[in-house]
């Protein structure tokens, strides 16, 4: 399913376009998290489109969704387009490879999800760290860390999305003020969910300021 969600006019974009992609699987938050951006995007003034693209998602499928601000037609991004990524789950962060270029910023949970084939033995799941590795060497740069490990610390198994939300808030790489995005974090989330999601928040702020998980690509 693609939707396209409350358009404004084309002067309250920000100067420069800007594609988010989001990737998960079911159950993660990744509707959520989009739709979450999509808000604070329009609190801010500018004009978002989002997207949402899911198939058997109460199954553990494959769930994407775009977040895209400037001056753009379409919500959907093609392979090469995204400037941020989010990979709610290790091998779909890789997955996502095609959507970067050479600028992209992805910030990948570490945490892995066993797919069905895997489950049964009739595939293997890749190595984490061969797989960020690949990614690291094609990306701008490259944001990773056990963020499903951080949603336990707050209280939350569930609150993957608000820990990754917290680091792309703390990156610098969106033209939305932080507390307007916990200003809908506040007003959008059922209050016995909301001191877990603010940690989440918080603890996903942390881990971008920690340089450890960083990995840049180096220039030639």
């Amino acid at each position: 399913m693609t939707s396209t969600e409350k358009r404004k006019t084309k002067n309250e974009n920000p100067n420069k376009n800007l594609r988010i992609f989001l990737t998960g699987v079911g159950g993660q938050g990744t509707l959520l998290a989009s739709r979450l951006l999509g808000e604070a995007a329009l609190a801010a003034g500018f004009n978002p489109m989002v997207s949402e693209t899911h198939g058997m998602a109460q199954r553990g499928g494959i769930v994407v969704s775009t977040v895209v601000l400037g001056d753009l037609q379409s919500p959907l991004i093609s392979p090469g387009e995204a400037d941020i990524v989010l990979g709610f789950e290790a091998l779909e962060a890789f997955r996502a490879l095609d959507r970067c270029h050479a600028d992209t910023l992805v910030i990948a949970n570490t945490a892995t999800l066993v797919p069905y084939p895997v489950a049964i033995g009739q595939a293997h799941y890749p190595a984490v760290d061969q797989m960020f590795r690949r990614l690291a060497e094609h990306v701008g740069a490259l944001l990773a860390f056990d963020a499903g490990d951080l949603a336990r610390q707050a209280g939350s198994p569930l609150a993957v999305n608000m820990v990754l939300l917290g680091a792309l808030a703390a990156t610098d790489s969106l033209p939305i003020p932080t507390e307007t995005i916990l200003k809908v974090v506040r007003t959008q989330t059922k209050e016995k969910f909301l001191a877990s999601n603010l940690k989440a928040f918080e603890l996903g702020a942390a881990a971008a300021r920690d340089s450890s998980n960083w990995q840049r690509r180096s220039l030639q």
